[in-house]
């Protein structure tokens, strides 16, 4: 067995919850105090440039489209979003981020570049390669996890 796994899992379950933690007091404590954590990963999916339709925002986000209009609806209301009906398909709902929500777009990704330089500061190249895959593989099996649920197939 490659090193000592169950040290691994303390500190990748300490890290993911001092992640949210942390994410949810910046929010709580600043300017964006009136943006949670899950509207903040909302605005993320939206993207800074391009408006986007609300199904491909439900699928990079893994909710449902009445799930996500509840939050946009929200963050409509908060001037974070703003939305718009195609004007070639009026079925279709385009939804793109306001002047407030771009800076607060800004502001999130500050964060957690901060956050990645910080934690890759003394690493060599090759550590950071190593981190890189560890990252990649742990991200490919919660997607993979996560489209075994989706399809109702229990956790084995």
């Amino acid at each position: 067995m490659k090193g000592d796994l169950s040290a691994v899992n303390e500190l990748f379950a300490g890290v993911f919850n001092d992640i949210l933690n942390i994410e949810e007091k910046i929010l709580k404590n600043g300017v964006f105090n009136d943006i949670s954590v899950t509207e903040a990963h909302t605005i993320e999916a939206i993207g800074m440039y391009e408006p986007k339709n609300m199904s491909d925002v439900s699928k990079k986000l893994g909710v449902t489209v009445g799930t996500l209009s509840v939050a946009i609806n929200n963050l409509v209301k908060k001037g974070y979003v703003a939305r718009e009906r195609c004007q070639e398909d009026r079925r279709v709902v385009n939804i793109s981020l306001t002047k407030k929500g771009r800076v607060f777009y800004r502001f999130h990704d500050k964060v957690h570049s901060d956050m990645i330089k910080e934690i890759t500061v003394g690493l060599s190249e090759q550590e950071v390669n190593v981190l890189n895959a560890a990252l990649s593989n742990l991200s490919k099996y919660l997607i993979d996890k996560y489209n075994n649920i989706k399809r109702g197939e229990a956790y084995v």
